[in-house]
C-alpha cells in the first residue's frame, strides 16, 4: 500500500463514500468515468489495496456535492441514506 496524506480513519471514510457512490452510479466503470480514473483503480481503492489520496477525497467530495470534511470525517454518506435515490433517513 502506498503512502497517503490522510489518516487510516479518513481513508476508511473515503472508501465508504466510494462504495456508496458505486451503488449510486451502478458500476465501477461509470464511477471511474465520473472521477476520471480507471474502474480497476476504484475497485483496488475500495478493497484497501491502494492508499486513498487527498486528491481522490476531493474528487469524491466534488462528485457528491459535499465538503471535503464531510467525506473524510464520515458525515457523507449519511447513515440510512438511500444510495439509489439519495433520500435521507426519516
Amino acid at each position: 500500500m502506498s503512502v497517503s496524506d490522510l489518516t487510516k480513519e479518513e481513508q476508511d471514510h473515503v472508501r465508504d463514500a466510494l462504495r456508496f457512490l458505486r451503488i449510486r452510479f451502478g458500476t465501477n466503470k461509470l464511477l471511474g468515468q465520473a472521477l476520471r480514473c480507471k474502474k480497476d483503480s476504484i475497485q483496488q481503492l475500495v478493497m484497501g489495496k491502494y492508499a486513498v489520496s487527498a486528491n481522490m477525497a476531493f474528487k469524491v467530495a466534488r462528485l457528491a456535492a459535499v465538503t471535503f470534511d464531510d467525506v473524510t470525517t464520515g458525515r457523507y454518506p449519511v447513515k440510512g441514506m438511500c444510495p439509489h435515490c439519495g433520500r435521507g433517513p426519516g
